[in-house]
């Protein structure tokens, strides 16, 4: 049933994040590293931070217990779809209306004339939050009926939206490239939420819509306390899994402060350093959540602790082996994928560098994703959250220091270190013995050291005798 589970939400991910590449590609071609780049990830860079942290967890984390618990679910999945409507359609409006000082908050180290440039694009991809909540609900629901195909794949319908706008306008100037590409968001979150219509229409959940309207009337009170319950456990756990997002949201404001370019060298790496914490970490997360829910909520700690281990070990290797490769293989990496066009061989070294320091927390970021669920499982998303933000606070603060000496490395590395201290934090609160517990087996720890020392040796020689771009 896991691996089940986790091969849908892998392969979906995996689809996902391929045409992204595909479409950073084309970005790096079309537009390169510099100014309009920087201007569209910039108003991209909050629409797309709330995008992770709605579908990596945080609202399935609290929205499927509360919707087991809840006596009226169509009821109760209504009123909590219409609250969150109201509320992000009421912030577009906000961020519409004062625009420019959004903007200045974001970018603060941009010149006014770089901040006329953004704020209509800010406005414009700040729309797909409300479309992104949709699609997050909707999935959210078919996960229920442990149906994850349309949620997993979904991302991969703006990736494709992306990349058709991006080929129409490849020979356009590029300011007017970068507002095409803002409205092909807004009609790629249109097809994300087309596509869960189907598995919604077969699995009859517009019938238990159309019973929730009648419920809302009829069952207020019972339907008030279900929402009061899951808006205790929804915001806790929203701060507890977007603690790499805010990281690299906040990354973004102070490379505004550094040379241009910076900011596209941060988000280039980055998102190599997200692929493979989405396929591996992500994907395990949503498989495992729902199994070691139902064993900790029946008192079976030993069948909890028996189902991570298993989970635990695949991530040590998957990750380690994607954090070797990725630093012996930074610059190959980079260049492999960006440079090409206006993207040059100056700024793959930089963008290699950054994306180096990324891969150090790797490993942290995806174990503290799995150790969190059994914080998430006995409903302390509250402490989840406080763990959550003391590592964010860490996080800011090596950011002022190391962006003084490394630049955008410093930056890079600062997550890095908030990703450490996440975890080891979250060990703290799991529990050291069960910790040690799951660690204790002599022949997995040899062998994870012996396929770690085997990878060295084949991408040196890989290096020595095949291909290697020097810095």
């Amino acid at each position: 049933m896991f691996f089940k589970a986790f091969l849908t939400n892998s392969s979906g991910i995996l689809v996902s994040r391929i045409l992204g590449f595909i479409r950073d590609l084309l970005m790096a071609t079309i537009l390169g590293a510099g100014i309009y780049s920087d201007i569209f990830f910039v108003a991209f860079k909050l629409p797309n931070l709330f995008r992770r942290i709605f579908g990596e967890g945080a609202f399935n984390q609290s929205f499927l217990p509360s919707f087991l618990k809840a006596r009226y679910k169509g009821g109760f999945a209504l009123k909590v779809f219409l609250i969150f409507c109201i509320l992000l359609l009421l912030l577009s409006l906000f961020v519409w209306v004062f625009s420019l000082e959004i903007t200045k908050l974001l970018a603060y180290g941009f010149s006014e004339e770089l901040i006329a440039l953004t704020a209509p694009l800010v406005v414009i991809n700040f729309w797909y939050l409300l479309l992104v909540f949709v699609v997050t609900f909707l999935g959210a629901i078919l996960q229920y009926k442990r149906n994850f195909t349309a949620w997993a794949y979904s991302p991969a319908v703006l990736n494709l939206a992306m990349i058709v706008v991006l080929l129409l306008v490849q020979n356009t100037d590029s300011y007017r490239s970068v507002l095409y590409l803002s409205y092909g968001v807004l009609a790629g979150g249109v097809g994300q939420i087309l596509l869960h219509i189907y598995p919604l229409w077969r699995l009859k959940f517009f019938k238990l819509f159309y019973v929730g309207i009648k419920e809302l009337k009829a069952k207020k009170d019972s339907i008030t306390q279900s929402v009061k319950s899951f808006n205790k456990q929804f915001f806790p756990a929203m701060i507890g899994s977007s603690t790499a997002q805010i990281a690299s949201f906040v990354d973004t404001l102070l490379a505004s402060f550094l040379s241009s370019g910076t900011i596209s060298y941060l988000y280039y790496a980055n998102r190599i350093f997200q692929l493979p914490l989405a396929v591996f970490a992500i994907a395990t997360s949503v498989a495992l959540f729902p199994l070691i829910a139902k064993y900790l909520k029946d008192k079976k700690e030993d069948l909890a602790l028996s189902a991570l281990k298993k989970p635990f070990w695949f991530l040590c290797f998957l990750l380690s082996a994607c954090v070797v490769g990725g630093i012996l293989l930074r610059n190959e990496i980079i260049w492999l994928l960006f440079e090409r066009g206006r993207f040059l061989r100056e700024d793959t070294l930089l963008s290699a560098a950054v994306f180096s320091a990324y891969m150090i927390g790797l490993l942290p970021f995806g174990l503290a994703k799995i150790f969190s669920l059994w914080l998430y499982s006995q409903n302390q998303q509250s402490l989840a959250a406080k763990i959550s933000a003391f590592s964010l606070v860490v996080g800011i603060f090596c950011s002022l220091v190391l962006m003084q000496f490394f630049q955008a490395v410093g930056l890079a590395l600062a997550g890095s270190i908030s990703g450490i201290v996440l975890l080891l934090l979250t060990l703290h609160y799991f529990g050291w013995d069960k910790f040690f517990t799951l660690i204790r087996d002599w022949r997995l720890i040899a062998l994870w050291i012996l396929s770690l020392c085997v990878e060295v040796l084949l991408i040196s020689a890989f290096k020595h005798f095949v291909f290697e771009i020097s810095s």
